[in-house]
């Protein structure tokens, strides 16, 4: 007994003796790593009134802070940074779905400013900007190592005037400068039509208009049509829609969704995740869906796509999406400005990270580049039928219904075909749609089945 009780003094003091071996050098290290970041910033106010006394100009002190705590901001990644009053007082005003500017949504990459995407119908979308172009100059001056919130301050000016961006693109052997008039930009959040029996959403931006826009005008073209027994499907085109507000997101792939996941993020504190599930409705009917996505597709659409794609609500079609899989959160700080801050990643329903990867489509299709039509171009002679030859016998098996029928089935083709000269991607999605209601319903019902299990 003495021995067994020998032995458990000795571990208790044996434990008690590791614990503080152990307890002691951390101790020591948090203390050391306290007293390194004291000296840092004894080390920046030293800078900071070396400069205030010594540079060769006087400067503005508070530009300086500010600039300085930026800097801090976008040494992170090229999403956090800090927002002056006049820039936080724009960001809210943005999505709210108007405000003053070009129309592009731009990225930084590698100290360069990219072209995520150009925003519809806007001054910067006409003059042929596209996703992916790099601009180096503004008004002849260079961006290059530049921060992104500088970059874009350059952009700015009143609306009405004209500004020059030099542009960098692939497969241009040259940059070349674009002529831009600035411009009251309006977000039109969501555009709707009807191409033969197929409704395409068009979702340019994920504003707080984008929802309810999106609820309204899918029922309006339902009714159009005559009602859901007369719709084959819907297509939702997310290309070059750059993103917005999460809760938008989720509103719209809740849309279709009647159950499950749709998206969870999670931050440096597993306490501090989140996650959205869908509740019971669907706006589609269960009809079949098609996504839209491309290279300009980033963050709130890359979640609906890849929320409609995990749960096989969805055929995703195109090229492979931004990869912004990242999520900001925009913190008041004191005199009116904000800080906007990356706080966590966001992960589609099967738990993949879709950040600096894209969301894959389910069928690649590219968008050719517009053919511009030359002069010598001249319309093929149309292929001859049994109908164009002389003397050809008459059709009397059909009656005039029967003929008329035909002859707009006839039409719709035609009208697709011509489709596919204008948008080919837009095209390829309306012809799966097609293809899947030609089979019939029981094929679309176990289409349906099958995607949900």
């Amino acid at each position: 007994m003495k021995r067994f009780f020998l032995a458990s003094v000795t571990g208790v003091m044996l434990g008690a003796v590791v614990t503080t071996q152990v307890a002691g050098p951390l101790l020591a290290q948090e203390a050391d790593r306290k007293a390194s970041v004291y000296e840092q910033l004894d080390l920046f106010g030293d800078i900071f009134e070396r400069i205030r006394a010594q540079y060769v100009e006087e400067v503005d002190e508070a530009e300086l802070i500010e600039a300085a705590i930026n800097g801090m901001l976008t040494s992170l990644d090229p999403h956090s940074s800090f927002l002056s009053p006049d820039d936080a007082a724009d960001m809210r005003v943005q999505t709210r779905g108007e405000f003053g500017g070009l129309g592009i949504e731009v990225t930084q990459e590698e100290g360069f400013v990219k072209v995520v995407s150009p925003i519809d119908d806007t001054p910067a979308d006409q003059a042929g900007i596209e996703a992916g172009d790099f601009i180096t100059h503004v008004d002849g001056e260079s961006v290059l190592g530049l921060g992104l919130d500088q970059a874009v301050e350059m952009m700015r000016g009143p609306v009405g005037s004209e500004i020059i961006i030099t542009v960098v693109r692939e497969g241009s052997p040259e940059p070349f400068d674009v002529s831009i008039i600035r411009d009251i930009i309006t977000l039109t959040a969501v555009r709707s039509r009807i191409v033969g029996e197929t409704i395409v959403l068009r979702l340019s931006t994920f504003s707080d208009q984008t929802y309810p826009s999106m609820a309204e005008q899918l029922q309006e073209r339902v009714d159009e049509l005559g009602g859901f027994d007369n719709v084959n499907g819907f297509v939702i085109d997310l290309r070059n829609n750059p993103g917005g507000l999460l809760n938008q997101a989720v509103m719209v792939s809740d849309a279709f969704l009647d159950a499950g996941e749709i998206v969870s993020t999670r931050g440096r504190d597993p306490q501090d995740g989140d996650r959205f599930n869908a509740q019971e409705g669907d706006l589609a009917k269960g009809k079949p869906m098609v996504v839209l996505i491309n290279g300009g597709s980033a963050s709130a659409s890359e979640i609906v796509a890849g929320a409609l794609q995990d749960h096989r609500r969805a055929i995703v079609v195109g090229t492979k999406s931004f990869g912004k899989g990242s999520v900001q959160t925009v913190m008041p700080l004191r005199g009116e400005g904000a800080m906007r801050l990356t706080t966590a990643r966001y992960y589609t329903p099967s738990g993949r990270s879709i950040q600096a990867l894209g969301v894959s489509p389910d069928i690649i299709v590219a968008q050719p580049p517009q053919r511009e039509v030359e002069e010598e171009d001249t319309p093929q002679r149309g292929a001859r039928s049994e109908a164009d030859l002389r003397g050809s016998l008459g059709n009397d098996s059909l009656t005039e219904e029967e003929r008329r029928l035909i002859e707009e089935d006839r039409a719709k083709a035609e009208a697709s075909a011509n489709l596919r000269e204008l948008d080919y991607q837009l095209a390829y999605a309306v012809d799966i749609l097609k293809g899947i209601s030609a089979l019939g319903p029981e094929y679309a019902a176990a289409l349906a089945a099958q995607k949900a299990n």
